[in-house]
C-alpha cells in the first residue's frame, strides 16, 4: 500500500496502538511490540514508525509519504499477566499484515475478535492443575500431596477469574489469592492428615510466581531497553512480595489455630 487516504491515516495509528496494547497485555517483551508496530506500520505506507513503549506506555509516531505526521501515546493498563494465546493470534495478524496489509477496517475487526478471544477455560483449568500438581511432587511431595496441590490449583484459577472482573489492582489481588490459598491449604491437611501442608504450598506458589515477566525484564535491560525492564522487574518484585507476604501471613494464621508447626 503505497499511499493512504486521509481517513485510513487517522485510523492506522489507533489500530498500531490498539496493537500494542494488546501485545503488552498478553506479556510481550518491549522489543517484540515496537518492532511489531514499525514493521506494520512501515507495510501501511508510512516512511518511518518511532515507537517509544514501556509497560505502562506507548508514544508513537507515524510519518507518511506527503510528509504528514501522526502523533499519538497511549496509557496502557495492564494486569501484567501472560496470555500465549492471544499473543498467537496477535503475531498471525501482524505477519499477514506485513505480507499482504488488509483494509484498515479488515484490521480493526481482526484486532477486536483477538481482544476479545480466550483461551478454552478448560484448558487453563487442566494445565494449571497438572502444572501445581507436578511440582509438589517433583520437590519431594507424595502423589496425596501432588492431588491436593491440583485441587487447590483449581481455587486459585477460580478465584483469580473472579478478581479478574474486579478493578482490584493486581498487588492487592496477589495478597488476597496468597492469603486465601494458604489458608485453604491448611484446611486441607487438618481435614486429610496424608497431606503435607509445605509440599502443595510449593506447588501452588509455582502458579503464581511472575517467574516469565522477571525473565522479560531482564532480558529488556540486557538488550538495551533499561527503562522498561526496570519498570517491570519492579513490578514484578513486589507482586512476588506480596505473593510471599499473603502465604506468610496464612502461616502465622494457621500456626496460632495450632493446625501448621
Amino acid at each position: 500500500m503505497n499511499a493512504l487516504c486521509e481517513d485510513n491515516k487517522k485510523k492506522l495509528v489507533p489500530c498500531l496502538l490498539e496493537m500494542g496494547d494488546l501485545l503488552l497485555d498478553c506479556g510481550a517483551e518491549i522489543s517484540r511490540v515496537e518492532d511489531t508496530l514499525q514493521r506494520v506500520g512501515q507495510a501501511y505506507g508510512a516512511v518511518r514508525i518511532d515507537v517509544f513503549a514501556i509497560p505502562s506506555l506507548i508514544v508513537l509516531n507515524a510519518v507518511f509519504p506527503d510528509q504528514s505526521v501522526e502523533t499519538q501515546s497511549r496509557r496502557i493498563r495492564s494486569n501484567g499477566s501472560i496470555d500465549f494465546y492471544r499473543l498467537e493470534k496477535l503475531n498471525a495478524v501482524s505477519r499477514r499484515c506485513c505480507a499482504d496489509p488488509m483494509p484498515i477496517g479488515e484490521l480493526e475487526e481482526a484486532l477486536r475478535k483477538v481482544s476479545a478471544g480466550q483461551k478454552p477455560g478448560w484448558r487453563f483449568l487442566l494445565g494449571s492443575m497438572i502444572g501445581a500438581g507436578a511440582f509438589a511432587v517433583f520437590f519431594g511431595g507424595t502423589v496425596w500431596d501432588g492431588l491436593g496441590a491440583a485441587a487447590a490449583a483449581l481455587f486459585i484459577c477460580f478465584l483469580q477469574k473472579a478478581l479478574g472482573r474486579t478493578e482490584l489492582n493486581q498487588v492487592a489481588a496477589n495478597l488476597l489469592i496468597s492469603l486465601t490459598a494458604g489458608l485453604l491449604v491448611g484446611g486441607l491437611t487438618v481435614l486429610f492428615p496424608v497431606l503435607h501442608m509445605d509440599m502443595i504450598l510449593i506447588g501452588d506458589i509455582m502458579l503464581l510466581i511472575p517467574g516469565l515477566a522477571m525473565t522479560n525484564a531482564i532480558r529488556n535491560m540486557l538488550i538495551g531497553d533499561t527503562v522498561s525492564g526496570v519498570v517491570r522487574l519492579a513490578e514484578s518484585l513486589i507482586w512476588a512480595i506480596a505473593l510471599a507476604g499473603g502465604f506468610m501471613v496464612a502461616m502465622l494464621l494457621l500456626q496460632r489455630l495450632g493446625v501448621a508447626a
